[in-house]
């Protein structure tokens, strides 16, 4: 049982407290928290269970923001870290981002939301599509209401469909002119190549996104090509876990609209799709920069987006880059940006220039590590297929669809 939830800022401010329990838990224990947070930056954020002098904390890290539960009594670990999670997950699809701003700006709607998520420290209504039927997400037209009528309240007068439905998860009998599925495979890889060049590490952490707009309740299965490739896989509540175990294959009533179905990993991959191959040579106070990228293996489709980002060492007074493709910003804070977009067929694009060094620096002892993004539509690196998708309990017919996209998640080239 959770008896408080504390949000709080990469500065340690506390931006939102919800008290869960009769028992009031005082906010001095984020003052513990975050002191020793300071002392050890690196070692207490990767610790998600912390045990305090008077309470148990669970914490979670989202884009700067701190999610902190407490408890004094024994409950398991997991329920509070998964829960956590899903706060996490559904005041991003509320606010469209997690930043400090758009949670003080929506107090109302945060609050409204761990209301129906959690009750008396115990969790309750997590399903986002639910709770979208109850509280209505953020917009312009809610705002000037609220303001004209002085009702700040954004949950609705009646009950969700969900309520009257044998699955908590799915809304009661919906209905639909055009029965549609479609599932998208999102991948993102993520690859550490050292300063010879040898891959370090490539793994591929993916979901699979369904879009489910079937009148009635559908009975839905999935089922893969390859399976086995697959490595810690998480799943929406709506799968049933043993026909996964037995034979590989998802069988679900999915929620009504978009929803998260798997998660997985896929560790161990060979090779990536493209390559970035930095040069840095010193002497006399100078340094020379030369950094190619071109297709490593084609993956069949268009590699886009393509950028390289790293940060100058504090050491360098001024640098001259230009590049024979795309184009190169530097930042106030030393920060280098290597726009290129879309690799060319015929050439690979390459960067170069010369780096000032400080006065009495003859070389660069501090080399930069260089970060890589890209984007591929219509290709999952991970090699996972989806064999096929089948309707149960439905008579009529429904229109699917398939895609997939890959981008570049902890890419990283040191030098």
């Amino acid at each position: 049982m959770l008896q408080c939830i504390f949000l709080l800022s990469d500065s340690g401010e506390v931006i939102l407290e919800k008290q869960l329990t009769g028992h009031r838990v005082d906010r001095s224990i984020c003052n513990w928290f975050w002191d020793h947070a300071v002392s050890q930056p690196d070692s207490f954020k990767q610790q998600p269970v912390i045990a305090s002098p008077t309470h148990y904390l669970f914490q979670v890290f989202r884009e700067g923001i701190t999610f902190l539960a407490c408890t004094q009594v024994e409950m398991p670990p997991l329920m509070a870290i998964e829960f956590l999670c899903r706060v996490a997950d559904v005041i991003n699809d509320y606010l469209g981002g997690l930043n400090e701003d758009s949670i003080k700006d929506n107090f109302v709607i945060v609050y409204e939301l761990l209301d129906e998520m959690i009750d008396n420290g115990f969790p309750l209504t997590t399903e986002p599509n639910i709770l979208q039927e109850m509280i209505a997400p953020p917009n312009i037209v809610s705002k000037v209401l609220s303001v004209v009528t002085g009702n700040s309240s954004n949950v609705s007068d009646t009950l969700p469909g969900s309520t009257a439905s044998c699955v908590p998860w799915r809304t009661a009998d919906p209905k639909y002119a055009n029965n549609e599925v479609y599932v998208d495979l999102v991948e993102q890889m993520d690859a550490t190549i050292n300063r010879d060049g040898v891959l370090v590490k490539c793994e591929i952490n993916g979901e699979v996104q369904v879009n489910s707009h079937i009148t009635g309740q559908p009975d839905l299965t999935i089922s893969f090509v390859n399976p086995s490739i697959l490595d810690d896989v998480r799943f929406h509540p709506c799968v049933r876990f043993r026909p996964w175990e037995s034979n590989q294959i998802l069988s679900f009533v999915p929620p009504d609209g978009q929803f998260k179905l798997m998660n997985y990993r896929v560790r161990k991959l060979k090779s990536t799709p493209i390559y970035v191959k930095p040069q840095l040579t010193s002497d006399g106070g100078t340094c020379r920069l030369s950094v190619m990228v071109g297709m490593r293996n084609d993956p069949g489709k268009t590699v886009d987006s393509v950028n390289v980002q790293f940060q100058l060492p504090p050491c360098i007074l001024s640098a001259d880059l230009t590049s024979t493709h795309g184009t190169v910003n530097i930042l106030s804070n030393k920060t280098c940006t290597w726009s290129i977009g879309r690799i060319p067929k015929d050439k690979s694009p390459s960067m170069t220039g010369t780096l000032v060094l400080e006065t009495g620096m003859e070389r660069l002892h501090i080399f930069p590590t260089f970060q890589v993004d890209f984007r591929i539509m219509g290709v999952a690196l991970s090699g996972l297929q989806i064999d096929k998708l089948d309707l149960k309990t439905v008579p009529y017919r429904f229109y699917k669809g398939f895609r997939a996209l890959t981008r570049a998640g902890e890419f990283e080239v040191r030098s």
